[in-house]
């Protein structure tokens, strides 16, 4: 393991001896951001702005990244965007992706970029169904159509491995968002997340989820990632976007009204109603036992490990399976530890 990605000067002028941090070996900055000024974090989100941004909406409001000398800019992601390559171009600084897959697999085709933090400690993505014809567990979808994404194929595909459930025996549709096909019976399964509660409205109490996390495919949601040459050049300006970012979860999960509040007064487009139904729903995917234990963002070497194992099996990795250790990395995380609300 080299020091790529490590801010050395920033650890030897502010950790001393933080050297050798678990599970990567990283060292990084805990002080606050160095340069005069204000250092720009260009936030590059893999989707359109959402509740899943919460956090950072709250600190930039009550000023969590300007006391660490930064400044936050949110770059909105969408269908015709490619966000991790933005990030890995050095279009954009620092980002949050829907899913940690999307990340083993850019840095298995040769991308340089790196997870620091999990914003949601469970995948919200799930299976939904109706009563009369439900779906509560992965045997269930045996002989059975499943409408779901394009790119969440490989979700199911997954899926259906860790029960031992052939392919064969479920009919796959690829579709959108919507609803309407499963409300019209075209497919008998549905798959999209939870915390889109404007969306599964329609399916009123007729609804019935089967979690991917629960069927045995435990991701993490929302990670957020840099690139080697970002923690090697700037890894104390992450750190402090973290810490600032951290405060501002720890806010929301305090006065949850607030939190919406800030977030629709930023992006008037999203109702607000709606995301006051959401944001418990966000919250419970963001704090659990291990958060409670190690702070808000955390996250384990041996689930990364895991899903690399998953997709490696799956045959996903076109050159190979990328090292634990060029995926992630736990030193900003080591670095912020003191400052990551410990809220269960």
């Amino acid at each position: 393991m080299t020091n790529r990605d490590l801010n050395r000067r920033g650890v030897l002028a502010g950790m001393g001896g933080m050297a050798g941090l678990a599970a990567t070996g990283s060292f990084l900055s805990v002080g606050p951001a160095r340069a005069a000024g204000e250092y720009k974090i260009r936030m590059q989100l893999g989707w359109l702005a959402s509740n899943g941004i919460l956090g950072e909406v709250m600190a930039d409001k009550l000023g969590y990244f300007a006391e660490e000398g930064l400044e936050l800019e949110i770059v909105p992601g969408g269908p015709n965007i490619d966000g991790v390559a933005s990030v890995a171009s050095g279009a954009n600084n620092f980002a949050s992706i829907s899913s940690s897959p999307s990340l083993m697999l850019a840095r298995s085709a040769g991308l340089p970029v790196k997870c620091v933090a999990a914003g949601y400690q469970q995948h919200p993505f799930t299976y939904f169904s109706l009563t009369g014809n439900p779906i509560r567990e992965p045997k269930d979808m045996v002989g059975k159509t499943i409408g779901t994404q394009g790119t969440a194929q490989i979700l199911l595909r997954a899926l259906l491995a860790k029960n031992g459930i052939s392919e064969d025996d479920v009919e796959v549709v690829v579709m959108g968002g919507d609803m309407g096909a499963l409300k019209s019976g075209q497919v008998d399964a549905v798959t999209g997340w939870q915390t889109n509660v404007g969306a599964l409205s329609v399916l009123g109490d007729e609804r019935v989820d089967m979690m991917l996390w629960d069927a045995g495919i435990q991701l993490y949601a929302n990670p957020y990632y840099t690139t080697d040459s970002v923690l090697d050049s700037d890894g104390d300006k992450i750190t402090a976007a973290i810490r600032a970012i951290a405060r501002g979860w720890g806010a929301v999960h305090a006065d949850p009204a607030a939190g919406v509040e800030a977030l629709v007064e930023r992006y008037p487009n999203l109702d607000k109603a709606s995301e006051m139904k959401a944001v418990d729903l966000v919250l419970g995917f963001s704090f659990n036992d291990k958060t409670a234990a190690n702070g808000w963002g955390q996250m384990d070497a041996a689930n990364w490990q895991a899903q690399i194992d998953t997709y490696d099996e799956l045959g996903q990795f076109a050159s190979g399976a990328p090292a634990l250790e060029d995926v992630m990395t736990l030193g900003i995380l080591e670095a912020t530890a003191d400052a990551r609300p410990k809220i269960g």
